[in-house]
């Protein structure tokens, strides 16, 4: 079955699911590129790695930086608190420490 998620800006490192997938489950992006593999399991409307990213890495979602990589993630992962530091209300020289 193939899994729909939303790519919400161009240059976006990560899409929304609108579906929860399994791993190893082929994710087809609306409003991206093509399709990518889920390498885990991921719950619907949380966050999914379009590219390989570094550790820290600022992360953008809709065209805005959302945080921080606190660690490598690569394509087709989880991205949400275990790995994502937000920048929110942080002053501007602490973003990226």
């Amino acid at each position: 079955m193939t899994v729909r998620a939303l790519c919400l800006a161009p240059g976006d490192d990560v899409a929304i699911l609108l579906t929860a997938v399994a791993a190893g489950e082929r994710v087809h992006l609306s409003g991206g590129d093509g399709h990518l593999m889920s390498r885990t399991e991921i719950p619907r409307n949380h966050k999914i790695a379009l590219r390989d990213l570094p550790n820290g890495a600022l992360v953008q979602r809709d065209g805005l930086i959302i945080g921080q990589s606190t660690e490598v993630i690569a394509r087709g992962s989880h991205v949400h608190v275990h790995n994502l530091r937000s920048l929110r209300a942080r002053p501007a020289n602490e973003a990226t420490k």
